[in-house]
């Protein structure tokens, strides 16, 4: 994730904050007014439910969508430090094998060839 997406993500994520403060101030304005003495305003309940649930509904795509984006971040999958390390060790082998032959030659050229 670059610097730029990191910082919208941000910026979205903040975005939702503010949103859940804002539902949570609807929420308690209904209670409010469910507990007012002199009774509920339908109106006032139904248009702050209405905008309750469209506000959650919208917090829920947001974060679904920002779920998804950080499921798909893979920082090393560019990375090439599997590729490296195997062919190090590959390297390794083959020094090893070759002096494993040189040792070979030199006890091979001990011996008279039976030619």
């Amino acid at each position: 994730m670059d610097p730029q997406t990191q910082n919208t993500s941000l910026q979205r994520l903040q975005n939702v904050e503010r949103r859940v403060v804002r539902v949570l101030d609807i929420a308690g304005g209904v209670m409010d007014e469910l507990a007012s003495p002199s009774g509920p305003k339908k109106e006032f309940v139904n248009s702050h439910c209405r905008e309750f649930m469209q506000s959650m509904k919208d917090i829920q795509v947001t974060l679904r969508e920002e779920i998804k984006s950080a499921c798909e971040y893979r920082p090393f999958e560019k990375c090439d430090y599997n590729a490296r390390i195997a062919n190090e060790i590959c390297l390794q082998k083959l020094e090893y094998v070759l002096t494993q032959l040189d040792d070979l030659k030199q006890t091979a050229d001990r011996y008279p060839s039976s030619s």
